[in-house]
């Protein structure tokens, strides 16, 4: 017990005396360390009997208690020492500027979905939205795609056990093509005369699918015009005099393929001619003009009749157009991004990069106007 005490007094002195952190350090190593003298007395009580480590073990604990008390004690008073230290010695500058605080950055989908609502109310389209979680019917029956219909496998779609209202399930929508049909439905129910209806339905969507240019989880925006006397013309219209405000170039050359939809007859794939530079796709000129090609950007479409009749409205008086594509894949074309996977990974790095200032964002505001 003597010896114990001995110890702990030669502890306290050799700790009072540390001139520093560095030696306060080597001393705690020397006495707590794994290899410790200290330590190695602990060691020591897994030998004894129980009586002996009933008679020896409280003074080791005591010692060992009292050298980290010391060594707290001195750390805290060394610590002290050297703030008082720096506050005597060290300035501060007050006329260096500030240190540039870390800011946020606005999602290259944002972005591009803020300039997109910008162009369509520009054209005077108003933004509709619906719920992600949806109805079997709005999904799929009411846009032409009944049970037993071919084209739901083109959709890898996402169910749920609940049974839907109308029959079928609940899913996660695959489009925003249902906020077209509950649009139309608002439409009839607040006027049962009808009236011209000239939305966009951005959003996110979600399918079973994932690699470079598919996400689980993506952004689709659709457009849809009913009126009287609308055509195939005035839908081209639309799509070129949008597509050369948001590249913010005349140089927008379309070409209309035929295609297949259940819900626009009839139905066409939107091609626009580009060239590569610098290994970037260029949009403008002809697909036809030599380096350049065609790339299918969305699909389109007037609005097939049995849709319009299933959201009440009589397809003898209204016609109409719709089209979709997809907002992640504009901003990779607009901005330069090649992997779709990159825009959900949350790598701040990325987004510094690609994001855009909350205080300094591009705008288009003058883009549709400036050009009609």
């Amino acid at each position: 017990m003597s010896d114990h005490h001995e110890t702990a007094q030669q502890a306290q002195s050799r700790i009072d005396a540390a001139p520093d952190l560095a030696a306060l350090e080597a001393l705690r190593v020397e006495y707590l360390g794994k290899q410790g003298s200290v330590s190695a007395l602990l060691k020591t009580l897994g030998k004894m009997s129980p009586e002996e480590r009933h008679e020896k073990a409280p003074a080791i604990q005591a010692l060992r208690q009292s050298v980290a008390d010391a060594l707290a004690a001195r750390k805290d008073e060394l610590e002290a020492a050297e703030l008082e230290a720096r506050l005597a010695t060290e300035r501060l500058d007050l006329t260096l500027p500030a240190p540039d605080a870390q800011r946020g950055s606005v999602h290259p989908v944002s972005q591009v979905m803020d300039e997109l609502a910008e162009i369509f109310a520009d054209l005077g389209f108003a933004v509709a939205t619906g719920p992600e979680i949806e109805d079997d019917w709005y999904n799929f029956t009411a846009l032409n795609m009944p049970e037993s219909h071919p084209a739901r496998a083109m959709h890898d779609t996402f169910y749920f056990p609940d049974t839907a209202p109308k029959g079928g399930k609940m899913l996660l929508r695959t489009h925003t093509s249902p906020v077209q049909v509950r649009t139309m439905l608002d439409v009839v129910k607040n006027n049962p005369g009808g009236a011209p209806i000239r939305i966009i339905a951005p959003g996110r969507v979600y399918r079973s699918d994932s690699d470079a240019t598919h996400t689980p989880m993506f952004h689709q925006i659709e457009g849809l015009v009913i009126d009287r006397g609308i055509h195939l013309g005035h839908l081209k219209w639309t799509l070129e005099t949008f597509l050369k405000a948001f590249f913010e170039t005349d140089d927008i050359v379309l070409r209309l393929r035929p295609s297949y939809f259940p819900f626009t007859e009839p139905s066409v794939e939107v091609d626009v001619g580009f060239a590569i530079e610098n290994g970037k796709r260029i949009l403008g000129g002809s697909g036809d003009e030599p380096g350049h090609a065609w790339m299918e950007l969305l699909g389109s479409g007037m609005v097939n009749r049995r849709v319009i009749e299933m959201s009440g409205l009589d397809p003898d008086e209204w016609q109409g157009f719709a089209w979709g594509l997809g907002v992640d894949r504009l901003a990779m074309l607009k901005y330069g991004m090649d992997d779709l996977r990159a825009f959900f990974d949350g790598d701040t790095r990325w987004l510094s990069h690609y994001g855009f200032s909350p205080f300094d964002q591009p705008t288009l505001s003058a883009g549709v106007g400036a050009r009609s």
